[in-house]
């Protein structure tokens, strides 16, 4: 008998932590773009005896992606799909931040639609940046929702003229997770299934810390101290909140996101800290 299958996209700190709640007793898929992190992070789990396979992938290819999703389904049945592929504003230039966490996370949905279980559920990790830019049209929020993957990067307001940098291509790309899990939770609930997002913001990861050592670490470290919660999040509770939106407590809940933020948007909100640009 096949068993049910988890999948994680992303094994960084934040995939690792809900890769350990949510998986035991399954087996669990762990996918990411960065083969020896991927295995370095599965041999970790089979040690504590996690059953894990894995795969590499490159969630800004369709083909990639598709692949993955038939690695799943031949495993066993897709009961949770986990999504926490991305790159950050300091890692890569604009267009490659919208391949990968705009167009790529609609990819995901897109593709496990067809394979996720009724009951299942599905979420991305997204980011507070998301909530930090100016209110888009009726339009552009329409068309960030539901124009189909590979036709979002056509959108004029997604063109290189449009985006002149990547903390804006990163915060366009995190406002379309948000939008894109209204959408999917139409097309994933004639499956009996659900679609959220959460929207963390500084969270202790190699990442985080990467970021903190860079150029623009200054910008975070005040946003740490001028939250209402003045420090940085545990991967541990993201995954917390990641198992209510994936379990049966959370059967009302789709469509939605959650930001935990430890306030830094709220403080933004309140003019304490400047928006980013």
């Amino acid at each position: 008998m096949k068993s049910d299958v988890i999948v994680v996209i992303g094994a960084g700190g934040i995939g690792l932590a809900i890769a350990r709640v949510q998986s035991f007793g399954k087996t669990l898929l762990l996918a990411d773009y960065n083969e020896q992190a991927l295995q370095a992070a599965a041999e970790s789990l089979k040690a504590a005896s996690y059953l894990v396979e894995t795969q590499v992938v490159d969630v800004s290819s369709r083909e990639s992606v598709k692949s993955l999703v038939d690695t799943a389904s031949a495993l066993g049945r897709v009961v949770q799909v986990i999504n926490t592929a991305g790159v950050s504003p300091n890692m890569a230039p604009p267009e490659r931040v919208l391949a990968v966490d705009l167009y790529g996370s609609a990819v995901v949905f897109e593709e496990f639609e067809r394979v996720i279980a009724p009951g299942g559920a599905g979420l991305i990790i997204s980011s507070m940046a998301g909530h930090m830019m100016p209110a888009l049209t009726p339009e552009q929020d329409h068309a960030l929702a539901f124009t189909p993957a590979d036709k979002l990067l056509d959108l004029p307001f997604l063109s290189p003229d449009a985006i002149p940098n990547s903390m804006i291509a990163y915060m366009m790309a995190k406002r379309a997770n948000n939008l894109r899990v209204k959408a999917a939770a139409v097309s994933w609930g004639e499956r009996g299934a659900r679609v959220n997002a959460i929207s963390p913001g500084i969270v202790a990861t190699p990442l985080a810390q990467h970021e903190l050592n860079s150029p623009i670490g200054d910008g975070y470290r005040a946003m740490i101290a001028t939250s209402p919660a003045k420090r940085m999040a545990p991967p541990e509770e993201i995954a917390i909140a990641a198992s209510y939106l994936l379990g049966p407590d959370a059967g009302f809940v789709t469509g939605s996101d959650l930001l935990i933020d430890g306030g830094v948007v709220a403080a933004m909100r309140a003019g304490k800290l400047p928006t980013p640009s």
